[in-house]
């Protein structure tokens, strides 16, 4: 009986160790950080980008009367044509008139009288002061006659530009206080609209180039218009870091008018261009950057500069060499030097040059 005790004793003690060797925990082993990549190539690109405007004349004249007076004349309305010269608007000038007739007369006198003083002085009967005096009169009339006939020329307005009618601001018989705004030319013969555009872009713009143009009270145009950059404004706005680009439109279209909307398309030179996906792209206080993949086959933080947006692709300026592996997938816990595992075979960044 003893026997058989203990050799039910070691049997369970063999199972109980079985047991614990068969329950013992496995050695943990790391999962792999897994990342997908593309690999950063260049592209010739040409890129494009709309914006809206308003068209403007080329030039808008206001004219305003330099002296007052009645309005005698007063022939053109809005949209009549006027060349260069023509006489826009008479005021009343009989009061000037009749102050230069007397200054005339005055002036006629004093030189009469100069010339009596000088023979009397050439026979020693007048003193040279008499003289002094008759050539100071002469000289005030001269003065007073010459300030008359350009206050009279005042008195009648020429259009000092070839254009059209815009504003008629008075109606003959008013009284036109000095200085009062009477009318108001356009020099539409050109159209010109100015829009803003990213300091990125800006510098990529030229004068001379020709966007093409699309106005939308005109429906669509065969062949399409297209418009020449006449100036490039030196300053940039601080707040929106845009700056500002003249456009003009000539000839100009029938049915096109100043305060029409229209839809410029600029586009900038073909060149070479280093294109990454824009969700790959990582911001910090320090600056943007990307994470890259070296030959190690770990994460390194790389700092980029940008250049523009091109759909959902982002233009690298520089900070990014061509060929390199750039992770576009697995940045949660990634960190310069960790071991990653990539995933998929890199693809060439997609070419979509426009916005």
């Amino acid at each position: 009986m003893p026997n058989v005790m203990l050799i039910a004793i070691t049997a369970a003690i063999l199972m109980i160790a079985a047991c614990t060797e068969q329950t013992a925990p496995a050695e943990k082993t790391a999962k792999p950080h897994l990342v997908e990549i593309i690999s950063a190539q260049s592209q010739n690109l040409t890129i494009q980008r709309e914006r809206n405007g308003t068209l403007t004349a080329l030039r808008e004249i206001q004219i305003y009367n330099q002296e007052e007076g009645q309005i005698t004349s007063f022939p053109f309305y809005e949209n009549d044509k006027v060349n260069k010269g023509d006489i826009v608007a008479k005021l009343d000038d009989r009061l000037l008139k009749a102050q230069l007739d007397r200054t005339q007369a005055l002036r006629r006198k004093a030189e009469q009288d100069l010339q009596r003083f000088k023979n009397l002085a050439a026979k020693g009967l007048t003193p040279q002061t008499e003289i002094t005096r008759v050539e100071t009169e002469l000289a005030v009339a001269r003065a007073d006659e010459h300030a008359l006939l350009t206050r009279l020329d005042y008195t009648v307005i020429r259009a000092p530009i070839s254009g059209i009618v815009s504003e008629r601001l008075s109606e003959q018989g008013n009284i036109a206080e000095r200085y009062t705004h009477l009318l108001t030319l356009s020099d539409q013969s050109s159209l010109i609209t100015e829009v803003a555009v990213s300091e990125l872009l800006i510098n990529k713009l030229h004068i001379g180039d020709k966007p093409q143009l699309s106005i939308d009270a005109l429906g669509v145009i065969d062949p399409p218009l297209h418009g020449t950059i006449t100036r490039i404004y030196p300053n940039l706005d601080p707040f929106t870091r845009t700056g500002t680009v003249e456009i003009t439109l000539k000839p100009v279209p029938p049915g096109t008018r100043p305060g029409q909307l229209v839809r410029v398309t600029l586009k900038t030179e073909q060149a070479k261009r280093l294109l990454i996906p824009f969700t790959s792209l990582r911001r910090s206080t320090q600056g943007d950057y990307v994470f890259t993949i070296d030959s190690e086959q770990k994460a390194q933080i790389t700092p980029v500069i940008t250049g523009l947006n091109v759909n959902d692709q982002v233009e690298i300026v520089s900070g990014l060499s061509e060929g390199s592996a750039v992770v576009i997938r697995g940045y949660t816990n990634l960190h310069a030097g960790k071991a990653v595992t990539v995933v998929n075979v890199p693809a060439l960044a997609q070419q979509t040059p426009n916005e």
